[in-house]
């Protein structure tokens, strides 16, 4: 009998070691992914309740740093939409260690992820996205203000289960909609911050590719760079450019569009047609109803194109709905009525909110002293470089700041990686060449190498000398 009672205390002196090792949550960690290959990295996935009353909870999926992740930062990615999910998108697109196979039921590996450079955490973002989930059915008419508060709830409890990285550099990152998520988030966590005698979040930078940021500027560049990329006519680029005043542009309320210019542009549209991929024009099209019988029947690995698997999306999706999956990943733990899906079909999200101009915001953060890096991918015509730069420009007059690295070429592997500048040593803009509005989706390489000069605080190479990252 005391040999039980010893092997049992053994046992459980064993799970209390386990679930503190590096203060890890050890019932989230993820054993191993369906179909995965073999790393030397940890992986967590879980849920934390943002509001225990309302049954609000959002899903997280997180990666330990490939080599030495206790001396690595934390870097938080979000998609946009707004509601599309940062699990399907920057983890098993663009930038995780995982990418799904051509069958749909494996994963491949991604040499070129993120966690080479940081410890990364991926959140599904607001309740209603992926297999965030809420039990009161209002949760899911939502807005920025409420998206803020809930990240802020969930930072503050993710940061429990992991209290380790309560002392580690924070990087907040994101692409698209992102634009409004994430110097939203900084500015509550810089409030938090403010009023805060204990814990305090360290916020060492900000970076976003192709953000929404001011709607009067992003959406004529749209325009501009159908014109100057040949996909619509002189005439009817010039009908726009002289004919539709695009300042104090709202969604869904346009102020002094004129019927000329309401017909330029559903010409433009009509033109640019629905066999372009708006993200990426120089990216074929996948056919989905083709690839996912691919999937189904045959097994057949899909095309590639140009590099790239036009069709990872419906991999993606095929994967991330195979319950096993979702067991491995501790996911959809309320069975929920609908398969998951990028971006969701449940949210209400505040389409006003698409109008706040973000610039203000950016200019907080940086008189924080946090460096903010705004980049693109140059083939993008949904949030194109043209408004982001233009952009990115004003808030440093606004600033006073003067040009620091003038506007020139960056380099990778002897190559050109793209365009930057940089204004009073806080801001810098950056284009990615031959990228696209998933920047590390289409050029993964490159999409490294700038983040990892972002988060070690180095500039981007602007001569052919091969660096340290190369």
């Amino acid at each position: 009998m005391g040999r039980w009672v010893f092997c049992g205390l053994v046992l459980l002196g064993l799970v209390v070691l386990m679930s503190g090792i590096d203060g890890y949550p050890v019932e989230d960690l993820v054993v191993r992914l369906p179909g995965q290959p073999k790393v030397d990295f940890r992986q967590f996935a879980g849920y934390i309740d943002v509001d225990e009353k309302a049954g609000r909870s959002l899903f997280y999926y997180f990666v330990e740093a490939e080599g030495d992740a206790e001396k690595k930062p934390l870097t938080l990615w979000l998609n946009g939409g707004p509601g599309c999910s940062s699990i399907g998108g920057g983890a098993f697109t663009e930038l995780g260690p995982f990418f799904p196979r051509g069958d749909g039921r494996g994963l491949r590996r991604n040499s070129k992820s993120w966690n080479k450079a940081s410890n990364v955490l991926f959140i599904e973002s607001p309740a209603g996205v992926g297999w965030s989930y809420s039990n009161t059915t209002s949760d899911y008419t939502c807005g920025d203000a409420s998206t803020a508060a809930d990240m802020h709830m969930f930072m503050m409890k993710w940061y429990e289960k992991f209290p380790e990285f309560k002392t580690r550099d924070l990087f907040l990152t994101g692409e698209s909609y992102a634009g409004h998520y994430i110097p939203q988030l900084a500015d509550v966590l810089l409030d938090h911050n403010k009023h805060s005698t204990g814990f305090k979040f360290k916020i060492k930078g900000v970076a976003i590719g192709n953000p929404l940021l001011r709607l009067d500027r992003d959406v004529p560049a749209t325009y501009e760079f159908f014109w100057s990329h040949g996909m619509i006519s002189d005439e009817i680029g010039l009908t726009i450019m002289n004919q539709c005043d695009f300042d104090d542009y709202v969604f869904n309320s346009p102020h002094n569009v004129t019927q000329s210019c309401n017909q330029a542009i559903s010409q433009a549209n009509s033109i640019v047609g629905d066999y372009i991929n708006y993200y990426d024009v120089i990216l074929d099209v996948c056919y989905p109803s083709i690839v996912q019988q691919e999937l189904r029947l045959r097994k057949m690995a899909t095309k590639i194109s140009v590099g790239v698997d036009v069709c990872m999306t419906s991999e993606r999706r095929f994967y991330l709905n195979l319950p096993k999956v979702q067991q491995a990943l501790h996911a959809n733990r309320t069975n929920l009525p609908y398969s998951w899906t990028m971006c969701s079909d449940v949210l209400n999200y505040t389409e006003t909110d698409g109008n706040i101009n973000i610039l203000p915001l950016l200019k907080r953060i940086i008189q924080h002293r946090i460096p903010v890096w705004i980049f693109s991918g140059d083939q993008d015509s949904v949030v194109p470089l043209l408004g982001s730069r233009t952009l990115v420009r004003e808030l440093a007059q606004d600033l006073n700041f003067k040009i620091t690295v003038p506007y020139g070429a960056w380099f990778h592997k002897g190559q050109v990686g793209g365009w930057a500048t940089e204004y009073g040593n806080l801001l810098t803009f950056a284009t990615v060449r031959g990228a696209a509005h998933m920047v590390p989706y289409a050029q993964p390489s490159r999409a490294l190498h700038l983040f990892s000069s972002f988060v070690h605080g180095r500039r981007l190479p602007n001569t052919t000398r091969p660096s340290i990252d190369d």
